[in-house]
Formats: structure tokens, C-alpha cells, sequence
């Protein structure tokens, strides 16, 4: 499979004009767009229960036309982020479960769906931290990349299990995300060592986990991930220091079961130096890239809610999920 490349751009919100549309969907699509609703369990959530008022307040005359006013109902959410992972995946779990001959049939199986999936996602960051607390012994190191609250769940359930952690903090470069896992960990008690990214290779020794997040994976097993976890991983690989990806099952990216490649998105130049340090070097390229795809050969386990799974065995789960394919329920006729 091609590496999977992510992107994500800004899009130019456009509404439908489509009168049978709730409001409630309307706003929530609004605010989508807008990144007054972000992050993806938040966005994933919010759609999905747009779903379920848009069922709910639904007047369709029959079956077929309660069908067509939920696919429009999606769509419009869609189109807001189409390249967010989680929304899609809202999207499809619901109206992939849209069944019945009836009007009252198909709403109380949207209602249902709906609720099955935020029950899930409102449990799923708990699940998952103790599924990867599992891993981790009593007086482990990790060490971490960037900022994730799933990674972050992990280690808060080893320590409310009584294990005694350290951690290893990558600073993340440019942004220094690291500082934000340094002082989040502080919170829960773990001793922090905070290193520069090029030091990593130093320290790989001193670990016993490399733990990490994900902005999205792959059907094969590939991490797409904050730029720099793919080199930890090739050097903890090396070392012989196991990985650790943790994702909530919203990350799973179902449109790569066929090859699905986007982008790989290119972040302002000045997070990586300034307009007078630019002019005082002189004339020169710059490209900051958001993130970097690790293949699935350097990680050891992805840990979510649904439990661990080797890398390769991940589409096992995404189909489970999602279907077989990366299906466009709200572009159905």
C-alpha cells in the first residue's frame, strides 16, 4: 500500500440551502467549520448527535425521502472538514446502520447508533488508557513525542494502578508540544526529564517504552503521527526499545483499505523562524511539515479502546468498524 499522506486545508463554508435540515445540524456545522468544535472525539461526537436530532425532528413523508434527508443532513456536515478524520467515521457508523422499512424503524435506528457511538467515544479514552497501562511494568521510562491525550491515558491508569513511571519528554520541535506532556505528567506525579528532539537517540537507552499518539492510521499499520516520530521510531527500532501507538479507534482511517493517499500538511513557515531571522540568513527555502507516517515494520502494538493489535492485523478492526471499503453512506443514493 502507498504511504498515506495527510492534509488538511481550509475550506470555504458553503450552506446547503436545503430547508429539511435542522437547525441544530446547521449550527453544529457552523461551528465545525469554524474550529469552534475541535478536536477529533469532539468533533466525532458533535456530528453524530447532529445526526440523531436530524432524526428525531425529521417530517419525511416515507422511508425513502427520511433516507435522502439524512445522507443531506451528513453531507453538509462532511463538506465542513472533509480531511478530519473522526467526522467521516461519525458519519459512517451511523447512517451505516440506518435500517428499516419505515419512518419510526429507520429514526429509532439512527437514535441508537447515534447513542452506541457517543457511549463509546465517552468511554474510550478510559478504555483505552487501561488497555496500555497493561503494558507498562512498575519503574518503566517512556519516552514521549509531541502531546497526546491517549498516550497520556496510559500512563495515568499504570499510576492509579500503583506503578511507579518515568518519563524520557521530547520537547517537539517546532512547536514544543513536549512541554505540554511535561507538565500534564508533573500533574500525575511522574518524575520528567525533558530533552531536546536530537538527543533522543542518546536517551533511547534509558527507556524501557517509546509511547506516542496518532493523528490517523493507515489500513496496513502505518502511523500517521506529529513530525519526528517516524525517526524515534526507526532509532528505537535499533535500540530495541518497543513502541507503543496509542489511538482511539476514531483515528482508524477505513479509506486506506484501498489505497486512499491525501497531503501531508505544510504548517507557516514562521513557526520555524522568523520574518528578521529569515531576512539576516538571506535567501532560502523553508518547509515545516505537520506530520510524518511511521510504517507499520517499526511499531511494536496500537493500543485502543477495542484493545491492543499488532500493526499489520489493524484493518481487521477498521472493517469491523467501518466496512470493507472507505464507503461514502451520505453520497449514496
Amino acid at each position: 500500500m502507498n504511504s498515506l499522506l495527510f492534509l488538511v486545508l481550509p475550506l470555504e463554508f458553503k450552506g446547503m440551502g436545503d430547508s429539511t435540515i435542522t437547525a441544530d445540524v446547521e449550527a453544529v456545522a457552523g461551528d465545525i467549520e469554524a474550529m469552534e468544535i475541535r478536536g477529533a472525539a469532539t468533533i466525532a461526537d458533535a456530528a453524530a448527535q447532529a445526526l440523531r436530532t436530524q432524526a428525531e425532528e425529521s417530517e419525511a413523508a416515507s422511508a425513502g425521502a427520511f433516507r435522502t434527508e439524512m445522507r443531506a443532513a451528513a453531507r453538509h456536515l462532511h463538506d465542513t472538514r472533509p480531511t478530519a478524520v473522526s467526522l467521516p467515521n461519525a458519519l459512517r457508523y451511523v447512517l451505516q446502520r440506518m435500517e428499516g422499512a419505515t419512518v419510526s424503524e429507520l429514526q429509532a435506528n439512527i437514535r441508537a447508533a447515534a447513542d452506541e457511538f457517543c457511549h463509546r467515544l465517552d468511554r474510550a479514552q478510559e478504555d483505552l488508557g487501561e488497555v496500555g497501562a497493561n503494558r507498562l511494568r512498575d519503574g518503566d521510562v517512556v519516552m514521549t513525542h509531541c502531546h497526546s491525550t491517549d498516550a497520556l491515558a496510559c500512563v495515568e491508569a499504570a499510576v492509579e494502578q500503583g506503578k511507579d513511571l518515568s518519563a524520557i519528554v521530547k520537547e517537539t520541535r517546532p512547536r514544543n508540544q513536549g512541554h505540554i506532556t511535561a507538565e500534564q505528567l508533573r500533574e500525575l506525579g511522574v518524575d520528567v526529564t525533558l530533552i531536546v528532539d536530537s538527543a533522543a537517540r542518546r536517551y533511547l537507552d534509558d527507556a524501557d517504552h517509546v509511547l506516542v499518539g496518532a493523528d490517523s492510521i493507515a489500513a496496513d499499520g502505518s502511523v500517521i503521527n506529529k513530525i519526528g516520530t517516524s525517526g524515534l521510531a526507526v532509532n528505537a527500532r535499533e535500540r530495541g526499545v518497543p513502541i507503543m501507538v496509542a489511538a482511539q479507534t476514531i483515528k482508524l482511517h477505513p479509506a486506506t483499505m484501498t489505497g486512499h493517499t491525501v497531503e501531508i500538511e505544510m504548517r507557516d513557515e514562521q513557526e520555524v523562524v522568523s520574518d528578521e531571522d529569515r531576512a539576516e540568513i538571506g535567501d532560502i527555502a523553508v518547509e515545516n511539515p505537520a506530520f510524518d507516517v511511521t510504517p507499520p515494520r517499526h511499531v511494536d502494538a496500537i493500543v485502543t479502546e477495542r484493545g491492543q493489535f499488532p500493526p499489520e492485523s489493524i484493518v481487521t478492526l477498521m472493517r469491523e468498524l467501518f466496512g470493507q471499503g472507505p464507503t461514502e453512506p451520505w453520497n449514496e443514493e
